[in-house]
């Protein structure tokens, strides 16, 4: 675990290195280099830069200027045959159907605890910080850093600068390790809509363009995305999943949105939206926590990181 912490801040460093850049030519590329599967390249400060994933651990990573064998895309599947991550990739086919919480929605059962996922979607309202305080103070020292996942949007990083570099200075100081997850870049939403209609399922909307306009949003303000994607509203259909897929990301859904009432079971991924547009779910997370106080001491509660917990 503190060996891959220390990487996690070399990583950071790197990433922080050049932030705020400018990127240019971004685009879909397939390669690989020492093991890991590349999926995306770009200009920046005159060099190009590569993010990968570890097909075995489902970590991701960005690299300047490394030798780097392009891949046709036919080639990928043989070459990520038999790891975690085609292994999920093939498992997300299977679950591409329903129109709500399409994609992963639960890890390991015999985890005891589960998967913590963050949204923040486009909001007026500041973060709610109280509840990331409440998870230190919970956890601590049981798990540190505490393990989590954040979805994103490029409106909320807009609009929150200083919400965000707060999160930030929580991962460098070893209190949170944030799983940076793509939530696409404007997160679309009419009340007055059906869901046929709504969220990504806009007519005209661009899929590719909300993923790959959030991956150079998140890289910009010094996050390293994961190889993950969230739905926004869990809305989808079987086009835009299938999409999503072909972009080499894993829609990630949820079996416990706590503010819909949903009970969190072993293994589960649990959802909450700390955008200060949900506090039921907050409220009722918090409360979750402080009942299980006693099972978190004895370690018989806790936090799963989530790449960690799918590669098993």
């Amino acid at each position: 675990m503190k060996t891959r912490f220390l990487y996690i801040l070399l990583l950071s460093s790197l990433i922080a290195s050049t932030a705020h850049s400018q990127l240019t030519d971004y685009q879909v590329w397939n390669g690989q280099s020492n093991g890991q599967l590349v999926l995306r390249r770009w200009q920046q400060d005159g060099k190009n830069y590569y993010w990968m994933v570890n097909p075995k651990t489902l970590e991701t990573t960005i690299v300047p200027d490394v030798v780097v064998q392009p891949l046709e895309p036919q080639a990928v599947s043989r070459t990520i045959a038999g790891t975690a991550y085609g292994r999920a990739l093939k498992q997300e086919q299977l679950r591409a159907g329903p129109l709500q919480d399409a994609g992963i929605e639960r890890t390991n059962v015999n985890e005891k605890g589960f998967s913590l996922t963050m949204d923040l979607c486009p909001s007026h309202k500041p973060l709610t910080r109280s509840v990331f305080e409440d998870l230190i103070a919970a956890f601590e020292p049981e798990e540190k850093p505490i393990p989590l996942t954040i979805t994103i949007t490029g409106l909320w990083i807009q609009s929150h600068k200083d919400d965000l570099e707060w999160l930030k200075i929580l991962e460098k100081r070893g209190d949170l390790r944030i799983t940076w997850v793509n939530h696409s870049f404007h997160h679309y939403f009419n009340p007055k809509l059906p869901l046929t209609r709504n969220f990504l399922l806009k007519n005209g909307t661009n899929i590719q363009d909300e993923v790959l306009q959030n991956e150079q949003a998140m890289i910009t303000n010094g996050l390293l995305p994961s190889i993950f994607f969230r739905f926004p509203g869990l809305i989808s259909d079987r086009s835009i999943f299938d999409e999503i897929l072909k972009l080499g990301l894993l829609p990630l859904g949820s079996d416990a949105w706590l503010a819909k009432g949903q009970i969190p079971q072993n293994g589960s991924i649990v959802l909450i939206h700390p955008n200060g547009n949900e506090p039921i779910g907050i409220a009722d997370f918090v409360k979750l926590v402080k009942s299980k106080a006693s099972s978190i001491r004895k370690k018989d509660w806790l936090l799963y990181d989530l790449p960690a917990s799918l590669s098993k």
